[in-house]
């Protein structure tokens, strides 16, 4: 493409974007319409936008790829969306509180808590969504699953609470956060950006050493999210090894010891 080209395709861009609109390509309005086959997109959308979008795509050829593909033995799988995900996004657009009931662990029901919302989160482990929410009765930050929650509902507050609010919980967040430094081995350093890729959930930085042609990812993470960054770093295998972070360290020596050990090689004789 050459530099003329390019400007144009810049300009084509730009006044769409100002006019609010985008183009699709003929694969993503059929995988569009596909998707809104789906039972999901129900609670996706709208009634009036779903309908929209069938009208808009009613002319468009149906690709049906279910009955050409074939899947194997999976474990069973929670839905995707979850029917409350809009109406919570809008509640944490619009800076509102809420009154929720939910189901505890143990069993029981806690019933009109009142709290304040702060991200919803998916779980890529667990295959979860949760809401992540302060609570302002116990003063304490929770995390609940979504089909956990019996009954939730907007609550107007007055800005200077809201503002209070989200300052008591960027100190709870920050109180949590824990760090750690991870070394990419310099015979992989040409893996660099899937290596990031394998990060991309956590909050990082790069630092280069040229000296010893090395890169460190200093990585910021949640107490409760450390089993799943040590879930890249072993993802990961040789490309990488954890320079700081004790507990990230001594779990990586009790899993390497425990793989040793099951095949009856002791973790001293493998460093020798």
């Amino acid at each position: 493409m050459n530099l003329f080209e390019k400007i144009f395709n810049y300009q084509i861009m730009s006044r769409l974007d100002e006019a609010g609109s985008f183009a699709l390509t003929s694969q993503e309005r059929t995988w569009l319409k596909m998707m809104l086959e789906h039972a999901a997109s129900a609670d996706a959308f709208t009634p009036d936008t779903r309908n929209k979008l069938n009208q808009l795509l009613h002319d468009e050829v149906s690709t049906e790829i279910r009955a050409i593909i074939m899947e194997k033995a999976k474990s069973k799988e929670r839905q995707v969306y979850h029917p409350l995900l809009r109406a919570l996004r809008r509640i944490l657009m619009v800076n509102h509180g809420i009154r929720i009931t939910y189901r505890i662990k143990h069993g029981g029901v806690k019933a009109n808590q009142s709290g304040f919302p702060y991200k919803l989160e998916y779980n890529m482990v667990k295959r979860e969504w949760y809401l992540l929410w302060y609570s302002t009765r116990g003063r304490s930050l929770m995390s609940t699953k979504l089909h956990n929650i019996v009954d939730v509902e907007g609550t107007e507050l007055a800005i200077e609470r809201v503002a209070e609010l989200k300052r008591l919980l960027h100190q709870l967040l920050e109180t949590r956060k824990q760090q750690a430094i991870i070394q990419v081995v310099p015979h992989y350093n040409e893996e660099l950006s899937r290596i990031l890729y394998a990060f991309s959930c956590f909050e990082k930085s790069v630092s280069y050493d040229e000296t010893g042609a090395q890169y460190r990812i200093h990585v910021s993470y949640l107490a409760d999210e450390s089993e799943f960054l040590l879930s890249k770093i072993r993802f990961l295998g040789l490309r990488v090894r954890v320079s700081e972070g004790e507990y990230l360290k001594v779990r990586m020596r009790e899993s390497a010891s425990r793989a040793l050990n099951r095949y009856g090689i002791p973790a001293s004789e493998s460093s020798s």
